[in-house]
């Protein structure tokens, strides 16, 4: 009889031993904390970089289901049979595993196709992000994923010549064939369909953060709203919304206009904008409580 639990033991040691070492690696981070003492700023892609860690963490769930799940059901068949219950069928077993498999199939698949799709995001506002950081040479303030009302706005410039909320847009380019959007003043024209989202979400997010400036430094802010293809051509066929590529971002909002900003109002500005977005906890150790 004491062989008969063999495999329903085999499958709590593989969860147990695993556990135990974590418990065990936790224990030993004791005692100590992490030597920064402020919250760090956000990073280009922010919002999506934590998105994919959920999603990849899911992920990992399912992927530890798919390999466990066929040892639980042939340990339970297995121990039922040794247990004296002989009319349990092999078939029968097999039904609630298979249910399973099927809808945790689709939650992988559907996983798996999100993850992608941030992954494309990710990509695009770190490189966008790593190009304007280049602006701080000429004496903006650039900031990444600002948080903003259920939303963010993937990355924030500031200047003598205004303040610009900038959305990025990563959009997969076909192998062959046209690799060019043209915007007409109300849209976006791609290869293959047109896009009016991505011009009006620029317009509500830039409308949104000049309000809230305009509460947060007690003076009328105007934003201007920017939006970025990473690695497209793209054809102006008419002037409004500020749209490029992504590359070589200097021209873009040097030229967007004369000086409107003082020295003392960018500072205010930037003030509050820093303010909301240093919020990122340091992940070593534990949060540092109190000076000493």
């Amino acid at each position: 009889m004491k062989y008969q639990l063999i495999p329903i033991a085999i499958f709590f040691a593989s969860i147990c031993v695993p556990v135990c070492l974590a418990l065990w690696v936790r224990y030993q981070r004791k005692g100590r904390r992490t030597p920064l003492t402020v919250q760090l700023l956000r990073s280009p892609g922010e919002s999506l970089s934590r998105q994919l860690e959920e999603i990849s963490e899911e992920l990992d769930f399912h992927f530890a289901f798919f390999t466990l799940m066929p040892l639980l059901c042939f340990s339970s068949y297995l121990s039922m049979r040794y247990l004296g219950n002989q009319k349990v069928s092999w078939v029968a077993s097999m039904i609630p595993y298979a249910a399973f498999m099927i809808y945790f199939s689709f939650k992988f698949s559907t996983l798996m196709k999100k993850r992608n799709s941030l992954r494309l995001g990710l990509d695009c506002e770190r490189a966008v992000g790593q190009e304007l950081n280049q602006l701080m040479l000429d004496g903006y303030r650039v900031y990444h994923d600002f948080p903003a009302e259920n939303f963010n706005i993937d990355h924030i410039v500031i200047g003598a010549n205004g303040v610009f909320a900038v959305e990025t847009k990563g959009r997969a380019k076909p192998v062959k064939g046209d690799v060019k959007i043209t915007y007409d003043g109300q849209g976006l024209q791609f290869p293959t369909h047109y896009e009016r989202e991505p011009f009006e979400q620029a317009k509500r997010q830039a409308d949104w953060f000049a309000k809230w400036l305009t509460s947060a430094v007690g003076a009328e802010v105007a934003v201007k709203p920017v939006l970025v293809f990473p690695g497209w051509y793209i054809e102006r066929k008419k002037p409004g919304l500020l749209i490029y590529n992504g590359k070589s971002p200097r021209p873009v909002y040097i030229n967007a206009g004369s000086p409107v900003l003082s020295a003392e109002m960018i500072q205010r500005i930037a003030h509050q904008v820093e303010q909301r977005c240093r919020d990122v906890e340091p992940v070593a150790y534990q949060k540092l409580k109190s000076k000493g």
